[in-house]
């Protein structure tokens, strides 16, 4: 026997070395589960002897003795504080209990400032630490286009790398704040943590083979809209009408994700309010879209059967009703090259005309525009207070999961449609301004996209490139769509359009393109130049109580925004754009052209089909010479 217990191989028995290394894993789980059964135990004890106190038997002096002397007894007594302290030990474990389920089970999907905070969590930190995150291919899935990658430093650590890390700083999020794909996209692979039963009872499941991610984003793409906005404040959206995929969306002023990684500097960017580097302001920014809005008046005309519709341009303006103001168009009088005369929709889209768009929306009535405002995602309120209130709209994204949905939730745009809203009010928003007048470029990029759609389809847009694509609504039919495309190219192709010069490169290279121009004013604050803080003045005002008070009210004026949305290539749009430039002056004047440049740049990257691509140049072949002899 001693012989035998000399020979035996003991390692063997250690844990890491029974059942293919199970134990050594299992072991905790397995203590665990003895502890909570010794807890088990030890509450079915106290509860026992809880309700046994109140069958107590009682003594025999006890027996026959008055309620009011028994009740005075010191047995009595200890039993009932016992009882007491009993209940206050029975309520506080519940709450305690109740305490933890609740940020262990529900704070991570409810509890938004847990969410936010939940980078402070060291446990967090770690579990994201030891579970290494795939790479972030961009549309191509080539290796070599990865926007997210992991890549050894020169001290031979593993460290977290971005491709773009100021162009796609929006778009990947950090780790503090609000989530982006970085986060959103890698916590959906992530298995929940089991539990001690079922690390102790179920066999270990291997790890995932495949964690790379691919989405919809062109990373040439991407940079190239960054280097358009340089110096600019403003953004561009970029999808694919036909499937809803996002090609490329950039903000600026942005930030580099190094410059948030500590806390101090992360602070820092939040506080700069005058740039606000964390805002993304092609999905959470209101704008006043302007004339581009004259695309949603003239889908709703479609929608209602008004498209054939004629109005007069007159010199003193539309007059929505007696004693309203006139709306002009932007020089005071009628838009050239048509000037005051009767007006169809096509002439009138392609000359820009504010009275035109203003008269077929007060004909449409609001109850017209407030059914094509919920097929394009617009929230449409009864006030204009109601418009203040407006959320995000998780619900217009194809995503896999609703954290990526939430996490590229943008802002949503609301217009107002309620009773109390005079004519006048009504023919301002047909033509962009007034209560229409919270717009992101995200939104503008969809109202674009619809007629850009063969089918007349909005498509909900998706950043998941393996997703199948998905309807959002049927905005119109696919006949409809088509006469708008073309009514959309007169501002490109046409003699009078507002865009016509500026796409003359487009044209020359084959692409035929549709589009709107916009320049809206906007009352923005002031801020000053040294020292980036706000400018105030002191103004007065009664509170409720009627007394006169003394406020600091910031300062204002008046921000002429730039604005363009296109379509391209027209047979088959393949882009549908919305560019926005703070301060940029007219539409036609910045942001066209970045559109015009934007479509170019697609075609040299083949996004808009192969047979608009560019051919390489073959050089001419160098003639041989003979060697004489």
């Amino acid at each position: 026997m001693l012989l035998f217990l000399l020979q035996f191989d003991w390692e063997k028995l250690r844990p890491e070395n029974l059942f293919g290394g199970q134990v050594l894993e299992r072991t905790p789980a397995g203590l665990s589960i003895v502890y909570l059964i010794g807890i088990a135990v030890l509450i079915l004890f106290l509860l026992l002897g809880f309700l046994k106190n109140f069958r107590r038997r009682r003594f025999a002096f006890e027996e026959n003795l008055p309620e009011e002397v028994s009740r005075k007894l010191t047995t009595t007594l200890a039993n009932r504080s016992l009882r007491i302290w009993q209940f206050v030990f029975v309520f506080l474990a519940l709450f305690v209990y109740g305490f933890h389920v609740y940020w262990t089970y529900f704070a991570d999907e409810s509890n938004e400032q847990f969410q936010a905070l939940s980078y402070k969590d060291l446990r967090n930190r770690r579990t994201n630490a030891a579970r290494l995150r795939g790479w972030m291919l961009d549309r191509s899935g080539n290796l070599g286009s990865a926007l997210a990658y992991y890549k050894l430093d020169s001290d031979g650590d593993i460290n977290r790398t971005f491709a773009l890390e100021k162009e796609m700083a929006h778009l990947l999020g950090t780790e503090r704040g609000t989530p982006g794909l970085e986060r959103a996209l890698y916590r959906q692979e992530a298995d929940a943590t089991p539990e001690a039963w079922e690390v102790l009872t179920r066999i270990k499941r291997p790890a995932d083979e495949q964690r790379d991610v691919k989405i919809t984003i062109d990373r040439d793409l991407q940079a190239f809209l960054a280097e358009q906005l340089k110096d600019k404040k403003g953004a561009i959206v970029v999808l694919n009408p036909q499937t809803g995929d996002v090609l490329a969306m950039y903000s600026n002023p942005s930030f580099n994700l190094r410059e948030a990684q500590t806390l101090e500097d992360f602070l820092k960017l939040e506080g700069d309010k005058r740039n606000k580097p964390f805002l993304n302001r092609a999905t959470r920014e209101y704008y006043v879209p302007g004339s581009t809005f004259k695309t949603f008046t003239m889908t709703s005309a479609f929608r209602a059967g008004k498209q054939n519709t004629t109005f007069n341009s007159t010199p003193e303006g539309f007059i929505p009703f007696r004693g309203s103001r006139s709306i002009t168009d932007a020089n005071g009088g009628c838009e050239p090259p048509f000037g005051c005369t009767t007006l169809n929709i096509m002439q009138a889209y392609e000359a820009s005309s504010n009275q035109y768009f203003a008269q077929m929306a007060v004909d449409l009535g609001k109850e017209r525009i407030r059914e094509t405002a919920g097929a394009f995602s617009i929230l449409a309120v009864e006030a204009p207070e109601d418009a203040l209130s407006a959320g995000f709209f998780p619900g217009i994204w194809n995503a896999s999961n609703s954290r990526i949905s939430n996490a590229l939730a943008p802002q949503q745009s609301t217009i107002v449609t309620g009773k109390d809203i005079s004519a006048y009010d009504v023919g301002l928003e047909g033509m962009g301004q007034g209560y229409a007048g919270q717009m992101t470029p995200f939104q503008m990029a969809l109202i674009a996209a619809a007629p850009a759609n063969l089918e007349g389809k909005l498509m909900k847009p998706k950043i998941e490139a393996d997703l199948p694509p998905q309807m959002f609504s049927q905005v119109v039919s696919p006949q409809q769509a088509a006469q708008m495309r073309e009514i959309m190219a007169l501002v490109t192709e046409g003699s009078g359009g507002t865009a016509t010069r500026v796409f003359a490169n487009v044209r020359a290279a084959g692409i035929r393109s549709g589009g709107k121009t916009g320049t809206a004013e906007k009352q923005a604050p002031v801020y000053d130049e040294r020292t980036g803080k706000l400018k105030t003045v002191k103004k007065k005002r009664r509170n409720d109580k009627g007394e006169t008070i003394e406020y600091d009210a910031p300062v204002m004026y008046e921000r002429t925004d730039s604005w363009y949305i296109s379509i391209a290539p027209l047979e088959k749009p393949q882009l549908a754009i919305a560019v926005v430039v703070e301060g940029g002056g007219y539409g036609a004047a910045v942001s066209a052209p970045i559109a015009a440049r934007v479509i170019m740049k697609a075609r040299d990257l083949g996004l808009l089909g192969e047979q608009y691509k560019p051919k390489a140049q073959v050089p001419p072949p160098t003639p041989r010479t003979r060697n004489r002899r």
